[in-house]
């Protein structure tokens, strides 16, 4: 039986969501870091193709938080999520450790030097599709819904805020562990063993969480606020027709709403969606409750979703801003293939480790733009700095890391078409430093922006809209780079022949232009609660 509810949540459940978190993510990190060297070393696919998979696998990961969040906040409650989320997660884990175990499992190996090939059976590609999927689903559904779970464990929002604080600070110590540790396993010890510690980690995580059951706080599933939103569209569409007043009472507020400021609100913007909290005939039941909830909604519900038509601009400039750095990540890894990766004569940094490069930068320009860069700020401008000015910052240095990536692949191509020696790998560092500065603004600032300014009854969802766009991101570079592929041959098989730098500044390009959409957008936007006071980066 659990716990008396009195005794449940609170600081005792911490460790056990904090050491199922980690688990979590060694084996995320595991699985995703060094996929691309895999496919390419293990399964014989052509590079772009691998770079390619790895960009949908990261996507999933991203938008399927969102998906879990809905189910949770919908169905089942953030606990049955999370267990099976991992679960899932463990059984493509187990599979994809088969495929590195199992000669059966896989195509012959390549001779060095050859371009013939063999691919993979189609049995051989269903089990490493399968086992690819069951674990960006599974760990899609795990990451923010177990950030949720852990906060729900506390009252106090300063509580709350130190639970955050360890959660972004295991996250990139993890993920700095996997990308690094783990990845070396498998290319140098062997992959059958650095899939198995990821395996593992999986199941230790699973474990811990589990063992802790009769400490968690379980909420239970209230119904997701989307719901409401699509109701407001719905009770528009069929209202269509229905003219507007302009008196109070002919609108349904909230039982605590006071009218004058309804009145006031309603007639600021999008005056058309008032039609959904638009009082008609048969709307209500005779004790006042509604009869008809796709057809009238509240006053609440119509501002809500005004609220996010609001915001939508400066989301969508971010979906822009991310894909730049989804399509970086991948061909980073293929740049980091053709160079010399040695750290002297016995070392050699694994490709899939060179994004490691990022969370690190990031970890450590979190502090100093919270205690060094935003004090400053506030003493030279007598004013802390706006969310908005936050993210700006982390355009611009976005494109400046797409500007220094264009030019040292360029560098790179000169050597390479020469045939001198390889270029080293450490020239990558700087254009990775760069976008990892870039995040340290940009990322914080979204989730500050997101929670500050969405409706309350989104506040527990905000938070994953930064997951949705890192998804679309994802998506959306592997569109772009077919596009570049079908129309261009600056993406060969072999980058050595092709003119990956003109991606690069293809890129710029882009980058530049969003970033005047971006401005054009934070222009015009009012902030809704009217908060500008600097945000701390583990918000």
């Amino acid at each position: 039986m659990p716990e008396p509810a009195a005794k449940q949540g609170s600081w005792v459940t911490f460790p056990f969501t904090l050491a199922t978190f980690t688990g979590l993510i060694l084996a995320f990190g595991g699985f995703l870091s060094n996929l691309i060297v895999y496919l390419i070393q293990e399964f014989n696919v052509k590079s772009i193709d691998a770079a390619q998979i790895s960009n949908v696998v990261n996507g999933c990961t991203s938008l399927f938080p969102v998906v879990g969040a809905i189910i949770a906040d919908s169905f089942l409650g953030c606990f049955f999520v999370i267990v099976i989320s991992s679960c899932v997660s463990l059984l493509g884990m187990v599979l994809l450790t088969l495929t590195a175990l199992l000669h059966s499992l896989r195509p012959e190996p390549c001779e060095n030097g050859s371009s013939l090939c063999q691919a993979p059976s189609k049995f051989q590609y269903a089990v490493l599709y399968a086992a690819i999927a069951l674990a960006a689903i599974g760990f899609g559904g795990t990451r923010f819904t177990l950030a949720t779970m852990g906060a729900n464990q506390f009252e106090k929002p300063e509580d709350r805020g130190i639970f955050f604080n360890w959660y972004f600070f295991v996250f990139y110590t993890s993920s700095v562990i996997a990308s690094t540790a783990i990845v070396y396993i498998q290319d140098n010890v062997g992959w059958p063993l650095g899939f198995g510690i990821s395996c593992l980690a999986n199941l230790v995580g699973l474990a811990i969480f589990l063992a802790g059951n009769r400490l968690y706080r379980h909420d239970m599933a209230q119904g997701s606020p989307f719901t409401g939103l699509a109701r407001v569209v719905v009770a528009t569409l069929r209202k269509r027709k229905v003219l507007l007043t302009s008196r109070p009472e002919d609108y349904l507020h909230d039982q605590d709403g006071a009218a004058n400021d309804v009145v006031t609100s309603t007639k600021k913007s999008f005056r058309f969606l008032n039609r959904a909290a638009l009082k008609t005939e048969g709307d209500l039941n005779s004790d006042g409750s509604i009869a008809r909830p796709w057809r009238l909604c509240t006053v609440q519900q119509v501002e809500d979703l005004k609220t996010v038509i609001r915001i939508f601009p400066l989301w969508s400039s971010s979906i822009f801003l991310g894909t730049p750095i989804a399509i970086q990540a991948s061909l980073t890894i293929l740049q980091a293939l053709t160079m010399d990766r040695h750290l002297g004569p016995h070392f050699q940094i694994p490709a899939g480790s060179i994004l490691v490069i990022v969370l690190v930068t990031s970890s450590i320009f979190l502090p100093i733009i919270d205690r060094l860069l935003f004090p400053l700020w506030h003493k030279l401008r007598n004013q802390p700095p706006r969310t908005l000015q936050r993210i700006g910052v982390g355009h611009v240095f976005t494109v400046l890391g797409m500007v220094i990536s264009a030019l040292v692949e360029s560098k790179r191509l000169k050597i390479a078409h020469k045939g001198q020696v390889p270029m080293s790998a450490l020239w990558l560092f700087t254009q990775l430093a760069v976008v990892g500065i870039g995040e340290a603004f940009h990322l914080p600032g979204q989730v500050s922006l997101y929670y500050q300014e969405f409706p309350a009854s989104l506040k527990s969802t905000s938070t994953a809209m930064i997951s949705l766009i890192i998804g679309i991101a994802f998506y959306l570079s592997t569109a772009l780079i077919d596009l570049v592929r079908k129309t261009t041959s600056w993406l060969p098989d072999n980058i050595n022949e092709g003119r990956l730098d003109n991606v690069y500044w293809t890129l710029v390009v882009a980058g530049v232009l969003n970033f005047g959409y971006y401005l054009a957008c934070a222009k015009f936007y009012r902030y809704q609660n009217n908060v500008h006071k600097a945000v701390p980066a583990s918000a």
